[in-house]
């Protein structure tokens, strides 16, 4: 360990989809003084878009940052470093004065690029021939870049720097075009095997057509990026001069943060988008030809399934189901999901035999772009309060099922499971996560992994460790530990068995004939 002064701290910005947060880390893991402004995630002029106004994002920060440095009681000579992580694959076009020429397009964003010209008929036979077409079109499609090239063609020609908000951020920080690899998540041509830009005779930049010079230098997460500018230190409040330290995306960090330094320690993610992630030093496609994405951890990579709508789930119950709890909620001053897990206190495991697959939202690969959301086993006993425990369980379902098909492409056995994301919070799920895993299901010492992970870097950038074993030895530890309940987990594990596996393989011929007769998911 490098020498410190006493209450050496970083100043952590953790920039998700929900608010913006600004915490004093200490470099034993102790969390001070944290400010959090709520976000409108974003606005929508047509169906399905999601846009925000970039300066937005930036006064949201400024205002967020500008009260931590009137609230903290941490003296300001005490920051050694600022670290910064944010929502993934939100994405900005900058003319060259660094102004925003159009609103954000948000990584919730549903509009399509058309299929034109590419690929071309023989690159198209050749993908057809490996299973990998559709993929290829669908993220050709889903490339923020070609819908702008294809419908916004004047900005797309103004467009100096075309940067994630994380890129963005840093530039109007310390007045440089640069970014981390760990925040290269999004459809651009990086190469996640090198994490580098693509070579040039790569397909990406085909698939993803950007020219190079529009693209921000990349650093590695812990490498010192630039220092704050004076006019960001009269926007934000931050010192001038503080140095701003690289540190990855909301999810890197947040694997980072809850101690995931390796592959047989997973992390289970249950935020908005739900993710069983695990570190490895080794290239690992789970889903074969879908890469492993940036760690904050250089030079390695984050396995990582995704259940898009994870924890999003609890709030679509929310909204169609818990008006009640949302009002006896309002007036006790207490979130609703305190009252549901009260809901389904009693609720035995497995719901009674009400099974729920999580795939609200399609995918590329597992789950395809035909699947659909189910919920079988309705009996007339079923409430409402079962089909909120059957979330809860469905999503753990997938979770372990993600964390199987990784274990197996590792060909490393998982040993740990840490719980991240809002979701933790539940007793309920933290319960049931451990009973359907068969293992105890671990709580890092704090819910705040993200800006945890991101401080890590940072001192880790800012020399204080030799390593990031030594960082987290010191930085991290687990809170809760809630075991695994003999009876509860034998049920779960017959009904993950014989029930929950075989769901999907089942249901999947009818969820192509509802997709060819309803045209939902469209076709392209």
């Amino acid at each position: 360990m490098a020498k410190e002064k006493r209450g050496d701290c970083i100043l952590a910005i953790d920039a998700g989809t929900q608010s913006i947060r600004a915490i004093a880390v200490d470099l034993k893991g102790n969390l001070y003084d944290s400010v959090k402004t709520p976000l409108d995630p974003y606005f929508s002029t047509n169906p399905g878009w999601a846009e925000q106004d970039p300066e937005y994002y930036w006064k949201i920060l400024c205002q967020t940052t500008k009260k931590f440095f009137a609230k903290t009681k941490v003296p300001r000579d005490a920051f050694t470093g600022v670290t910064l992580t944010t929502q993934r694959n939100t994405v900005i076009n900058l003319d060259k004065n660094g102004k925003p020429l159009r609103p954000a397009i948000v990584w919730l964003d549903q509009r399509k690029a058309r299929n034109e010209s590419w690929p071309s008929l023989p690159l198209r036979t050749a993908l057809r021939a490996i299973n990998m077409l559709e993929t290829v079109e669908h993220s050709y499609r889903e490339c923020e870049a070609n819908w702008i090239r294809q419908n916004q063609a004047e900005i797309w020609g103004k467009t100096d720097k075309f940067v994630f908000l994380s890129g963005y951020f840093i530039n109007r920080l310390i007045g440089e075009f640069v970014d981390s690899t760990a925040s290269q998540v999004g459809y651009i041509p990086f190469d996640y095997k090198t994490h580098a830009w693509a070579a040039p005779s790569d397909m990406k930049w085909k698939m993803f057509p950007i020219e190079p010079e529009k693209l921000v230098r990349i650093v590695e997460p812990a490498e010192l990026m630039g220092a704050i500018t004076k006019k960001a230190s009269q926007e934000t409040g931050i010192p001038a001069g503080l140095p701003l330290v690289s540190a990855g995306a909301d999810k890197a960090c947040e694997v980072l943060g809850a101690g995931c330094l390796s592959p047989e320690i997973a992390c289970l993610s249950y935020g908005t988008t739900a993710t069983v992630e695990t570190t490895n030093e080794k290239y690992v496609e789970v889903i074969p030809f879908l890469p492993p994405y940036p760690s904050a951890v250089p030079g390695s990579y984050n396995t990582e399934i995704m259940i898009y709508r994870g924890f999003w789930m609890v709030s679509w119950f929310k909204k169609e189901f818990g008006l009640r709890e949302q009002q006896i909620a309002q007036k006790r001053k207490i979130p609703p999901e305190a009252l549901f897990d009260e809901l389904i206190r009693d609720i035995p495991p497995g719901s009674m035999g009400l099974t729920l697959q999580p795939y609200w939202t399609p995918g590329v690969k597992v789950p395809g772009p035909e699947a659909k959301g189910a919920i079988i086993g309705f009996g007339d006993v079923h409430t409402r309060a079962h089909i909120y425990r059957a979330i809860l369980e469905g999503l753990a379902y997938a979770l372990k099922e993600g964390a199987l098909r990784t274990e197996k492409r590792n060909k490393v056995k998982i040993e740990k499971i840490r719980v991240a994301g809002g979701g933790s919070q539940s007793r309920v799920a933290m319960q049931l996560t451990a009973d359907i895993f068969n293992m105890p299901a671990e709580k890092p010492h704090t819910p705040e992994t993200s800006a945890l992970g991101a401080a890590i870097d940072a001192a880790v950038g800012l020399k204080y460790f030799t390593d990031f074993s030594g960082a987290i030895r010191s930085m991290t530890r687990v809170g809760e530990v809630y075991e695994p309940a003999g009876e509860s987990a034998r049920v779960y594990q017959e009904l993950f068995e014989k029930v929950y596996l075989r769901m999907y393989a089942k249901l999947q011929p009818l969820y192509d004939d509802i997709r060819s007769i309803t045209g939902y998911p469209a076709r392209h």
